[in-house]
């Protein structure tokens, strides 16, 4: 059988009667048991996989597929499907089972995507190099001494390798675009509010979101039309209609881009990819489209605001983990103290410890007021400006990530340099504005690497047609 990068494709020989879903399962079941040395998987859902084939099988035979029939999808371990396990990359949460599904994957399965297993992630989705799981590192299947990114690596890694169509991340700072670029894909992370969070287990709850990973554009707005749009159970889900994206990737229209001379000025970003990121607006300006460099004063501040919010959220989110309410109960424990110290030193990996400690600090009494409410004001300053910059342009143009994939352990004992891989991507976070990482570059070492582009909110449309008219450019 062939590989498909494009949903459109698969479905001529699908329904063309090439091949039946059962085998197509089968061919990606095997491919998966073939790659397990890449540690992508935490666990297939073999017979869930296959007894949707069945039945999806007989619906195309009688001409009545959903709009995603037969679409391969894995989910990060930290997205609930009801009867599955889930553990967010944590001892905390083995052998959980999910109660209940989560929205986007209820409209994934009522389009007939095939949900085959989940996939490996940070701890609790802390982390930049999916190095901190519990169930060990994924290796990046593009060059298996390296990383995938983070903390959505195993999502990443699954397609790159061909063993999904598609996945699903979540994006707290970085976690679906940092990835994306480090293995050649394109990501995206939505709106603050696109996509519902019912069923995503809390990071930092006004930074999360989640989104999509695929070789093609075209399969990220597919799959943008089915998961994105409003429901009950998430407050912060937006109303708007959600357009069909993929109606509207080919068009000719000039826009205006800022390139952001922080970013590829930046002391810290490797050479090649400044220099590629200048070329690609250089080619943007070939094609017709008004580039300007612009400079945003706030830069230095990016990393330390996020990561003093989402630590102090974190802190919040993560309490209810304590061996009592959820999660992990030490054997040492006898009585409700030991009960609290034993679990979640025994449950917490290394990292997680560390922000929860940190976030902790922050909302202290006496501390507060001087770290995180300055940060919150700090933000919305940052916002203020963005929103300032995307009133005369409509995208913002920066490297998705500072360097290429970097080599397992190299970074994991110094969390500042770990934390610094989310420079580029913290400010679509931060704002809450959708940005997408599009794979548009090789490096002499090899390795791929991703252009970023920011949009106003709600602007996915945009982003998925210049996504779509970068594979053109470069």
């Amino acid at each position: 059988m062939n590989t498909y990068n494009r949903l459109s494709d698969l479905h001529k020989d699908l329904f063309g009667g090439k091949f039946t879903c059962m085998d197509w399962v089968n061919q990606h079941i095997s491919a998966i048991e073939a790659a397990k040395d890449l540690n992508i998987f935490v666990e297939i859902f073999y017979q869930e996989a296959r007894n949707r084939a069945t039945v999806l099988d007989q619906k195309i035979k009688h001409g009545k597929p959903g709009k995603l029939a037969g679409l391969i999808v894995g989910i990060k371990d930290n997205i609930c499907y009801k009867g599955q396990g889930l553990s967010a990359g944590s001892k905390m949460l083995n052998n959980f089972e999910s109660l209940f599904s989560a929205t986007v994957v209820e409209r994934l399965l009522e389009e007939d995507a095939i949900i085959i297993g989940r996939l490996n992630c940070d701890e609790f989705a802390m982390g930049s190099s999916n190095e901190t799981s519990f169930y060990g590192p994924v290796k990046n299947p593009l060059d298996t001494s390296k990383v995938p990114g983070g903390s959505s690596g195993g999502s990443a890694a699954a397609v790159a390798a061909g063993l999904c169509q598609v996945t699903l991340g979540s994006d707290t700072g970085g976690s679906i675009r940092q990835p994306a670029s480090f293995c050649g894909l394109y990501g995206l992370k939505p709106t603050y509010g696109r996509v519902s969070r019912h069923g995503l287990i809390a990071f930092a709850s006004s930074f999360d979101q989640i989104g999509p990973f695929a070789k093609s554009a075209e399969d990220l707005a597919k799959v943008m039309e089915v998961i994105a749009g409003s429901e009950d159970y998430d407050a912060t889900a937006s109303t708007k209609a959600v357009p069909e994206y993929h109606k509207k990737l080919e068009s000719a229209k000039p826009y205006r881009f800022a390139l952001l001379k922080d970013t590829v000025d930046n002391e810290g970003l490797d050479p090649e990819i400044a220099e590629h990121t200048r070329q690609y607006a250089e080619q943007l300006k070939k094609d017709g489209h008004i580039v300007e460099e612009v400079s945003f004063p706030y830069f230095d501040y990016l990393v330390p605001i996020y990561y003093l919010i989402a630590t102090a959220e974190a802190s919040s989110n993560l309490a209810r983990y304590d061996g009592v309410h959820f999660g992990h109960r030490s054997e040492k424990a006898h009585d409700l103290e030991s009960i609290y110290k034993h679990s979640r030193a025994e449950g917490f990996g290394l990292e997680v410890k560390r922000r929860i400690m940190l976030g902790t600090f922050v909302l202290s009494s006496g501390y507060y007021d001087a770290f995180y409410g300055l940060a919150q004001k700090a933000r919305n300053h940052i916002t203020l400006e963005m929103k300032s910059l995307l009133a005369n342009h409509d995208f913002l143009i920066s490297p998705t990530c500072p360097c290429t994939a970097f080599g397992i352990g190299e970074k994991r004992e110094d969390p500042i340099q770990m934390y610094l891989q989310d420079i580029f991507t913290v400010m679509a976070n931060i704002s809450g504005m959708p940005a997408i990482s599009i794979p548009t570059g090789t490096h002499s070492n090899g390795l791929p690497f991703g252009v970023q582009l920011t949009a106003d909110y709600f602007a996915e449309e945009k982003l998925l047609e210049m996504a779509e008219r970068s594979t053109s450019l470069v």
